[in-house]
């Protein structure tokens, strides 16, 4: 499916925001673990959640869901052997598992995205897999990979960080189940710290012990662990909510989004802190963001290793920004579903926005006066690329073109359901 996204000077309504997909994975997994049956309410529904609801019943996890939740009756230390498991596009959800896979004696991760999740590479968890005496094939670090294992163990694991905290996260979920103590070193430095935080927490909120440095670069995790089956309430979802919160930014609007907690974990919560910055008018009070938009925006530096899956919302309100933004500290962000680097501005350029990159940062020249749009771009398979396009083409002189929009599923299925809603002008075009 491809969208026309058209001029729209205005947006008003209210939405709930979606259900956390950090949050949502992690649930399913630590309720997958738990010897007992775990309930989650209001858990997202997107293609990286369902990816992880289907390959933890494949392993054994039993799911009864309704509208309002999902009840999960838990494998705890032993999986099901199965040969093979299919997490579609979804980069944590293959980490994640790729770490729980190694008690089972063979399973190997099939490789149906090859253009996306296909081309990313997992050495630095393979490597660190390899120290719990788990063997892995694997073509040059990525998929198809074969995991061999059935009896891991703990000890002193030394991994990386500088690519991606999903593999320190998932030997997290992996070694309190182990007879071992183990000792985990991060080395290097730690990409999204503040998703290891989410991590973190929701393993205490399972009754897993683990003490964890305050730079979290050390971790001791007792072995011999039992995940405690419990009752989980998932938060609404700041990633796809920055889109929306970025579209109201760059129009004339009165948008406000429920279900955004003031508290919450999620780095991407910043992206409520930037607008501020940005001088967009809006509130944040009993978990609404109220945004008044009048389409004017001041430029902006902002660190997003901390927000990493807003970083791009971000930007794309500020290309209507009066100056000069940079985003610095964002290197991570190459290693996506694409390049949200050079593909993405690939892209904003083709719309008329003036940026430029670097390895690790992004700038934009604003033009508040807006983009001359008219053309047809391609998302690249990639979700959050898609959104911030569709922000960008609310303010483009003639309509964008997104090729290949319905892969905006992979985290928010009714992303262009909910900005419709607010009266964004956009067409489906299959």
């Amino acid at each position: 499916m491809d969208v026309i996204v058209r001029p729209t000077p205005e947006l008003k309504g209210e939405i709930g925001a979606l259900s956390s997909k950090n949050y949502t994975t992690r649930y399913l997994l630590v309720a997958a673990l738990a010897e007992g049956t775990s309930t989650v309410y209001y858990p997202a529904h997107s293609e990286d959640s369902d990816a992880m609801r289907r390959c933890i019943a494949d392993l054994g996890a039993v799911l009864e869901e309704d509208e309002e939740k999902i009840v999960i009756t838990g494998f705890g230390r032993r999986p099901k052997d199965v040969k093979e498991l299919n997490v579609g596009n979804a980069g944590a959800v293959l980490r994640f598992l790729m770490a729980i896979a190694s008690l089972c004696p063979e399973v190997t991760f099939v490789n149906t995205y090859p253009d996306s999740l296909g081309k990313r590479p997992h050495d630095d968890l393979i490597d660190a897999l390899g120290q719990l005496g788990v063997e892995v094939s694997h073509n040059e670090g990525k998929l198809p990979i074969t995991i061999r294992g059935g009896a891991p163990k703990g000890g002193k694991i030394r991994v990386s960080g500088s690519v991606s905290s999903q593999y320190l996260s998932a030997l997290l979920f992996l070694t309190p189940l182990l007879d071992e103590d183990s000792e985990i070193e991060v080395l290097n430095d730690l990409k999204s710290k503040v998703v290891v935080g989410q991590t973190l927490e929701v393993l205490e909120q399972a009754g897993i012990v683990i003490h964890a440095s305050d730079d979290y670069m050390h971790f001791r995790v007792p072995g011999r662990q039992s995940y405690q089956a419990k009752t989980y309430t998932v938060q609404g979802d700041y990633p796809g909510s920055a889109a929306i919160l970025a579209a109201a930014a760059v129009t004339k609007s009165d948008v406000k989004v429920h279900r955004l907690a003031e508290q919450s974990k999620q780095g991407e919560r910043a992206v409520v802190d930037v607008l501020q910055m940005m001088d967009v008018p809006l509130t944040h009070q009993n978990g609404t963001v109220h945004v008044q938009g009048n389409g004017r925006l001041r430029p902006v530096e902002f660190d997003g290793d901390a927000a990493t899956d807003a970083v791009l919302a971000m930007v794309a309100a500020a290309v209507f920004a009066d100056g000069t933004s940079r985003f610095y500290n964002v290197e991570n962000l190459r290693y996506k579903e694409c390049d949200r680097i050079t593909d993405f501005l690939t892209e904003l350029k083709k719309a008329g926005a003036n940026v430029e990159e670097r390895q690790a940062e992004i700038i934009v020249h604003g033009r508040p006066t807006g983009l001359e749009g008219g053309v047809t771009i391609n998302a690249h398979y990639d979700h959050r690329v898609i959104m911030a396009l569709t922000v960008v083409g609310l303010r483009c002189r003639e309509p964008l073109v997104i090729k290949d929009a319905h892969h905006v599923a992979k985290s928010y299925p009714q992303f262009f359901d909910h900005i419709t809603s607010l009266g964004a002008s956009i067409e489906r075009v299959e």
